[in-house]
C-alpha cells in the first residue's frame, strides 16, 4: 500500500479540514496527523512557518498554505477535476474559494471567539487536543491561556465591537442564500465538489462545530446537508453550466461577494499599499473599520491573474452584475 502524504492539521482548523476533504475526494493516500504535544517535534522539522495544515510527502517535501496545496495537488492529480469546464462557473468557483478563505474566515473566527459560550467550548477542545492524555488541571490551565490569546486576536480578521453585528448578519444572509442554492444540488456547482466548495466549506463546517455557529447552520438544512457531505465528498453527477447555476448563485455573489467582500478587499489593498494602521470602508450602508490584513493583498493579486487569463467576453457581464468586475480589473 502506498504510504501517502502526511497532513499535519487539526479539526478546528478550517484550512486543515479543507485540505483533508480534498484528499478524501481524490482518494489520495494520506495520513491525518493531529498537531499536538506528541507530534509537535515531527511537525517542527518540516514547517517553515507555524501554521497548519502542513503536508509532507513520503520523500519529505513540505507544503503549507491551503490554496497552493490544493493547486499543486490538482496539477498532479487532475481527475476528477475540481474546476468546471464552463469558464464562468470555473472562475466563480475560484472567486468563492478566495471568498471562503478571507471573508468566510471572518464568519468563523468571530463567532468562535465573540461570546463566552463559544470561547469556553472551543478553548477547551483545542487544549484537550494539544495536550493529548494530560491531566484535567493542565488542560484547564492551557484552555484559559488559549482563550485569552485568541480573544485578543479577533482584530486580525476585523472582528470588533463595531463590525461584529455586520459579520453575524453577513453569515445569516450568506446561509440563507446558500440554503436556497443548495436546495436543488449537492454541491455549489452541481453534482461534484469544486474548488469553491473546499474553500467555503472549511469555514462553515468549523462554525458549525461551535455552539453559536451550530445553531445558525442547523437552521439552514440544505447547508447542513452540504456540511456533512463535504466531510467525505464524492461525485454524484457532473458540474452544471453557469446558466443553470445563475438563478440562485448570482444573488449570493451580489449580496456577499460584490456587496461586502470586494469593497472590503479593495479598501484593505489600499491600506496595505499606503502603510496605514487602520482603514474604514462603507459596506451595505454601514461603516467597517479594522487593521489591514497584509496577506490578503497577495491573494487578491493571484485572483486578478486568474481573471486576466480568463475569457473576458463571457466573464465580464456576469462579474459586472455581481459587483466584482472593477475590483478584479485592478
Amino acid at each position: 500500500m502506498t504510504e501517502g502524504d502526511r497532513i499535519f492539521g487539526a479539526e478546528l482548523s478550517p484550512y486543515s479540514v479543507k485540505v483533508r476533504s480534498y484528499y478524501r475526494y481524490k482518494n489520495l493516500p494520506h495520513r491525518w496527523i493531529v498537531r499536538n504535544s506528541t507530534t509537535m517535534a515531527d511537525y517542527q522539522k518540516h514547517a517553515k512557518i507555524a501554521i497548519i495544515p502542513l503536508v509532507v510527502s513520503p520523500d519529505d517535501r513540505a507544503m503549507q498554505d491551503s490554496t497552493p496545496i490544493l493547486e499543486a495537488l490538482e496539477a498532479a492529480n487532475p481527475e476528477p477535476s475540481i474546476h468546471p469546464s464552463d469558464p464562468v462557473a470555473a472562475f466563480v468557483s475560484a472567486l468563492l474559494e478566495e471568498f471562503g478563505d478571507e471573508w468566510g474566515n471572518k464568519w468563523m473566527f468571530h463567532l468562535r471567539w465573540a461570546r463566552d459560550v463559544d470561547q469556553i467550548a472551543t478553548a477547551g477542545r483545542i487544549a484537550a487536543t494539544m495536550l493529548a492524555g494530560a491531566e484535567e488541571e493542565q488542560v484547564a490551565a492551557m484552555a484559559a491561556q488559549i482563550r485569552e490569546r485568541m480573544v485578543g486576536r479577533t482584530w486580525f480578521v476585523g472582528s470588533n465591537a463595531q463590525t461584529g453585528p455586520q459579520i453575524e448578519q453577513s453569515f445569516r444572509d450568506g446561509l440563507t442564500g446558500l440554503n436556497a442554492h443548495l436546495a436543488s444540488r449537492p454541491y455549489l456547482f452541481g453534482g461534484r465538489p469544486a474548488f469553491g466548495d473546499f474553500g467555503l466549506w472549511g469555514q462553515v463546517y468549523n462554525a458549525w462545530t461551535d455552539p453559536t455557529g451550530s445553531s445558525l447552520v442547523e437552521a439552514a438544512p440544505h447547508v447542513l446537508d452540504w456540511v456533512h457531505r463535504m466531510t467525505w465528498p464524492s461525485a454524484q453527477g457532473d458540474f452544471e453550466t453557469w446558466s443553470a447555476l445563475e438563478p440562485t448563485l448570482l444573488p449570493f455573489l451580489e449580496d456577499q461577494v460584490g456587496g461586502l467582500f470586494m469593497p472590503w478587499t479593495l479598501a484593505n489593498e489600499r491600506a496595505v499599499a499606503e502603510g496605514s494602521d487602520e482603514f474604514s470602508v462603507e459596506l451595505a450602508g454601514q461603516t467597517w473599520t479594522q487593521k489591514p490584513q497584509k496577506y490578503h493583498a497577495k491573494s487578491l493579486a493571484a485572483l486578478r491573474e486568474r481573471y486576466a487569463a480568463g475569457e473576458a467576453a463571457v466573464l465580464d457581464p456576469v462579474l459586472e452584475r455581481a459587483g466584482c468586475l472593477a475590483g478584479l480589473k485592478g
